[in-house]
């Protein structure tokens, strides 16, 4: 070895190596191959054309399995796989190592949501997830009263063997398929989201009582008597944050955010508990909720309701006007929240066009949140945070609940003030306890943490964005201001919604983790969630070890919650990403039952995907995403280039690409696969791809 410095990096990238499993160690100090097995284990996922994917637990490695070895496994199983003899490929061809499925280890769910249809004197229920890959028999006389055409739910009694078809009987009966209320329950199940808690959990709500002791308040800090009120939306009934501001004689501004202290109530391993963790998180629906806590105490022991006494966890920051925190506390409150106001209502008090709302008492201290609102936007932008404007549909709904209208949510000032203080307090939380752990003191935590960017898909995202005539300078990677200055060029563009929503494709996904590693999105060394444990478990974890370390916990208690972390945050996440698939499937729901009431109608919007089999138009304004079929174009025979992300006609030249403004009309709607399907009416529009100066 010719330096101690090549000394050096030999060692961290043997390292490196053994830390991504591609090396071994062997005693003596001596370095190994990692020998392959033959047979590995994984969860398998199955793409909705058929094919498999083995995800192998604890690595990297992905095992491509065609549809005719994947034997009776179904979309999610965990299974074990096989590998066949590799054949000898160039470097780095992409390709994946291809197996079988050879055992199904633990079935993902034993229960299918799906059509019951009746075929040449056999019953079969057809399922409403694709990837499930085959129907279900249903004898005769395990019908449970469903007649065909039911949406229902069918128990797997056997899974049968190689690719035979398995059995099951059906279990609920969810009403006709095609009503939204039956595409709404179906959601609910197939996304295994309970609809109801368990008996010993309702009774254990039911014991708290409504009454604080006066010794809890006495060892409180007890905010009653100042000024500070909940900004929510509208239909609201679960207050979990309430705000004050106040000015100090030091030129400081003491910002409080004060969160419902939902630990109090919810004991650790109790049945709330219990049921809490294995929830994860509230999922909201376009016209429902599933929460996470019973009822009483997310609408009422818990929710800042005004002008009632309530416990709090509070974070006090002490800020310069310029926004920065100089000094901070985080305490154990009681708090009396002296004003319930809606979005709405901020917003009339930051525009000034009521009177009414110009001369209401707390007016005012709304101005002055809302500057210092505007400062911390300013400041966070100016670190590197980036600043998606994602946008939502909001569905108005007839006397059978049936959507009506769908509208384009506004982000407005008042959204924008409440999200930077709770921000600002989730960065305080995440540095109280991640700084000092730099200065030697370890003490575990639940961090909420955001990676960067893969680098293939920063490529892939500068190569389209590049077509709209955007540049994106994707070489040795892409800073959090990098991403922010395209999305700040693509606002107010007709490309905007597309390219928003590829971008997020391209990041990774924020999760919970017990290891810090800085929130890219936000451009945030350390953040954690602290504002929300009404609705969000690691919340209310969070709550419970900061007051254990505010206690002064032992070592023992410490090394407990070590153990725990891994565990809460692999949970929380995996909640947290079916409570999103579940909320996409039922917003989905709701557009398609709108579009019923609209065929034959003609929209206009923006070509927001490009496959070999078509492309997907977004309406504007609407929101709704549909597709357009290479069937249905019948004036040429078109090639799909991927990359220029369009379809070409081979004889014509036109090309459909994304981006480009259409004019499309509604001929087909299918609510049991939630699709969409539309033709052109008209020459597509030219496209307002110019940038925005």
């Amino acid at each position: 070895m010719k330096s101690d410095e090549e000394y050096r990096a030999l060692k961290q990238a043997i390292h490196q190596l053994n830390e991504s499993k591609q090396i071994r160690r062997e005693r003596r100090g001596t370095i190994g191959h990692l020998h392959t097995p033959q047979r590995l284990v994984g969860v398998l996922e199955i793409k909705k054309q058929g094919l498999g994917f083995v995800n192998i637990v604890d690595s990297d490695v992905r095992i491509f399995v065609a549809p005719r070895f994947l034997s009776t496994a179904m979309h999610g199983d965990t299974v074990e796989v096989s590998l066949f003899a590799q054949p000898k490929k160039k470097k780095d061809d992409g390709s994946l190592p291809e197996g079988e499925v050879t055992k199904v280890l633990t079935r993902a769910r034993s229960t299918v949501v799906g059509t019951l249809e009746h075929s040449r004197g056999a019953y079969v229920v057809v399922p409403d997830d694709r990837r499930m890959g085959a129907d279900v028999f249903v004898d005769k006389d395990q019908l449970a009263g469903a007649q065909q055409g039911n949406k229902v739910v069918v128990q797997i009694e056997s899974w049968g063997v190689s690719h035979s078809n398995p059995q099951g009987r059906i279990l609920q009966v969810l009403g006709n398929a095609g009503e939204v209320s039956a595409e709404l329950r179906s959601v609910f199940h197939e996304y295994q989201l309970p609809l109801g808690f368990p008996p010993e959990v309702v009774r254990e709500s039911e014991t708290i009582s409504l009454e604080i002791p006066q010794s809890e308040i006495d060892r409180r800090l007890d905010f009653r008597g100042e000024v500070c009120f909940t900004i929510d939306p509208e239909d609201a009934k679960d207050f979990d944050d309430a705000v004050s501001l106040e000015e100090l004689e030091n030129g400081l501004l003491k910002l409080g955010v004060h969160i419902a202290d939902v630990s109090y109530y919810v004991k650790e391993g109790t049945a709330l508990d219990r049921e809490a963790l294995q929830r994860g998180t509230s999922v909201y629906f376009p016209n429902a909720v599933i929460p996470m806590l019973p009822e009483k105490l997310s609408n009422e022991l818990c929710s800042l309701r005004p002008n009632e006494d309530r416990l709090a966890y509070s974070v006090f920051m002490h800020m310069t006007p310029q926004g920065v925190v100089k000094d901070y506390e985080i305490r154990e409150t009681v708090i009396r929240s002296k004003r319930r106001f809606t979005y709405e209502q901020v917003q009339e008090i930051l525009d000034g066009k009521k009177k009414e709302l110009k001369a209401d008492d707390f007016a005012e201290k709304v101005r002055v949140m809302h500057a210092l609102s505007k400062t911390l936007t300013k400041k966070r932008m100016k670190e590197g945070s980036i600043d998606f404007d994602s946008a939502e549909a909001k569905f108005l709904y007839d006397e059978e609940g049936k959507p009506v209208e769908i509208i384009k949510k506004v982000r407005l000032d008042s959204h924008r003030l409440v999200e930077e203080f709770m921000l600002a307090a989730n960065r305080t939380v995440g540095r109280h306890i991640g700084l000092p752990r730099q200065e030697g003191n370890p003490k575990p935590f639940l961090y909420r943490i955001h990676d960067a960017p893969p680098p293939d898909r920063l490529k892939e995202l500068s190569l389209f964005v590049s077509k709209f005539g955007y540049k994106l300078h994707a070489d040795g990677g892409v800073s959090s201001k990098g991403l922010q200055r395209l999305l700040e060029q693509v606002r107010g563009s007709e490309v905007e919604n597309v390219i928003n929503e590829v971008t997020l494709r391209s990041m990774a996904k924020a999760v919970y983790s017990e290891k810090n590693i800085g929130h890219y999105g936000l451009a945030f060394d350390y953040y954690s969630h602290f504002t929300s444990p009404i609705r969000r478990y690691p919340d209310l974890f969070i709550h419970r070890v900061l007051k254990e370390y505010a206690r002064g916990a032992s070592l023992d208690h410490v090394r407990e919650i070590q153990r725990r972390l891994p565990a809460v945050a692999q949970q929380t996440s995996a909640r947290e990403r079916v409570a999103m698939e579940a909320e996409r499937a039922g917003v989905k729901v709701m557009q398609v039952e709108y579009m019923k009431r609209h065929l034959g109608d003609e929209f206009h919007g923006v070509i927001s995907g490009v496959t070999h089999y078509g492309f997907f138009v977004e309406v504007n304004d609407l929101l709704v995403e549909g597709m357009v079929h290479v069937r249905d174009m019948e004036d040429d025979y078109y090639v799909y280039d991927e990359k220029k992300y369009a379809l070409i006609g081979r004889e014509t030249g036109n090309q459909f690409r994304l981006g480009d403004a259409v004019n499309v009309k509604v001929v087909r709607v299918n609510p049991e696969e939630r699709e969409i399907d539309f033709v052109l009416t008209t020459e597509k529009r030219s496209s307002k791809r110019t940038k925005r100066r």
